[in-house]
């Protein structure tokens, strides 16, 4: 067997590309069910994200050019296309690279947590379709174990390192549980919608989204259970307000001096925390002035970030140390695959066996038992501990209507028609 990955992700290619080598949900089982009914491709699993596409292999041979060739075949595309803007690792190369991704330590953003529930699932999809085998199986679980344990032992998740992230951080930091506070959020792009979803995760319940365009603000709203307002309405609700976190395009601030005492006299002086995350700013920096009334800008929650980016490059040494570890932990078992290991095992398997009836039966014909029937119970015995392990096999591969496997076991135990 040999195992080998190929893959294309942020780094390599396009997203043009990478759109382009994504598959849907539909394609995904389309591919598995094609990849499980080759013979070169002994077990498989696909990953599939908006920064990468992976497949991982067990190929029947030790050419890693065919799976370039069918994944371009099945996506419609050529080899020289693709060729350029992929990477493939074999082996152990392989199994490093696996640990490091699931690790999140080849993710756009260092130490991200997403990637390994995307891998999770991507290895139970490949499960229902029964590609994964006992070289995968064992990788994939490996690797789960390996990430839980960097998570536990390092701080490679434990900081902020993207300025949304940082901005929700802080607003935790100051009011605790989110769960009872009013946030509102000032434009509708990319950088407002991870706002909004960090602020979900979070415990936040009560959210509101203005934006100049109400129906793009609506979109946002209604992924994650807020309301929508206009940004002529932003003063009234300013006074509803505990946190108030703008991100637009506009080239003149939104929110101004004025507009914030008022809302605070409104508020009878309940403080009110503001976090400034578009260049140009959107609210006005003598709000920062006022009593009550907390400002941070995007240069604040940067530093912040440039902070918690080197407290994960620290981490994330002392996880590369770990994976260095279980890749040579997991070597050690795939090298206990070797036939010639197999069979010495399988030998003093069965010598442990006969040595124990041997014994029993000695020390029976000792005691005065008939010969006849020591004979009788060792033949007996011998033979029901050594077919119990296959019968057990065979059993399990009929009840899954592994057909496969059937025709595998009668191989190995030379059953013939």
């Amino acid at each position: 067997m040999n195992l080998v990955v190929l893959g294309i992700n942020h780094k390599t290619a396009s997203v043009d590309l990478r759109e382009k080598v994504a598959f849907s949900v539909e394609q995904l089982e389309c591919a598995l069910k094609q990849m499980l009914n080759s013979s070169e491709f002994l077990e498989t699993v696909i990953v599939s994200t908006c920064n990468r596409t992976e497949i991982y292999c067990s190929l029947e041979s030790d050419n890693s050019q065919i799976l370039l060739a069918w994944l371009a075949d099945f996506h419609h595309l050529t080899e020289t296309e693709l060729s350029q803007h992929t990477y493939c690792y074999t082996n152990e190369k392989a199994v490093s690279h696996l640990m490091r991704v699931a690790c999140g330590l080849d993710s756009l953003v260092l130490g991200e947590p997403q990637i390994l529930g995307q891998i999770k699932q991507a290895y139970q999809n490949a499960k229902n379709q029964s590609c994964v085998g006992v070289l995968l199986e064992r990788l994939f679980q490996k690797t789960f174990s390996v990430a839980k344990q960097v998570r536990t032992e390092t701080d490679i998740g434990a900081s902020a390192v993207s300025v949304a992230y940082a901005a929700v951080s802080l607003a935790k930091h100051i009011y605790g549980k989110l769960d009872k506070i009013k946030v509102l959020l000032i434009g509708a792009g990319e950088t407002i919608e991870l706002v909004a979803r960090h602020l979900q995760q979070n415990g936040c319940e009560n959210m509101t989204v203005a934006n100049r365009t109400i129906a793009r603000a609506q979109t946002v709203a209604d992924e994650f259970g807020a309301n929508v307002v206009s940004l002529a309405q932003v003063p009234e609700q300013l006074i509803q307000s505990d946190i108030v976190i703008s991100s637009t395009a506009s080239t003149l601030p939104i929110i101004g001096k004025g507009v914030v005492e008022q809302a605070l006299k409104a508020r009878r002086y309940k403080p009110m925390l503001f976090v400034d995350i578009a260049v140009p700013r959107d609210i006005e920096s003598q709000v920062g002035e006022l009593n009550d009334a907390y400002l941070y800008t995007v240069d604040d929650l940067q530093a912040i970030v440039n902070q918690n980016v080197q407290s994960r490059l620290k981490a994330a040494e002392e996880a590369e140390e770990i994976i260095v570890l279980k890749v040579a932990e997991f070597e050690v078992w795939l090298k206990s695959l070797d036939s010639v290991d197999l069979i010495r095992e399988y030998r003093m398997q069965v010598n442990g066996i006969k040595n124990e009836l041997v014994e029993r039966a000695t020390a029976q014909l000792g005691a005065g038992k008939p010969a006849e029937k020591v004979i009788l119970e060792l033949a007996n015995k011998l033979s029901n501990r050594l077919m119990h392990a296959p019968t057990r096999s065979i059993k399990l591969a009929a009840e899954d209507g592994e057909l496969a496997q059937l025709v595998q076991l009668k191989n190995i135990l030379g059953i013939d028609d």
